[in-house]
């Protein structure tokens, strides 16, 4: 899971310099609705994806939905460890 912090590092600069030319910037300046939007359109297309029944194209859209997600969290200054203590408090 190395890279996903990775990921969240990159994700935490672009959200800083927001550099031109760059879509997760482009997210960053266009805030809540865009990322949001962008999160529902991926779940549908994960779900597709399952019904269709073919792996590489759910493990494809599984990753544009946690990509977005990533990006949501960043935005809100939360990130993924935030997520993990959440979930490890609800398993105890």
């Amino acid at each position: 899971m190395k890279f996903l912090e990775e990921l969240e590092s990159l994700l935490q600069e672009r959200r800083e310099t927001l550099p031109a030319g760059s879509y997760t910037a482009n997210l960053f300046r266009d805030g809540d609705d865009r990322i949001l939007k962008k999160i529902g359109e991926e779940a549908g297309e994960v779900i597709i994806a399952v019904k269709n029944g073919k792996r590489p194209e759910i493990l494809h859209e599984a990753a544009d939905l946690l990509f977005h997600l990533q990006v949501l969290l960043v935005h809100l200054d939360l990130s993924l460890s935030d997520v993990a203590s959440e979930l490890e408090k609800r398993h105890r």
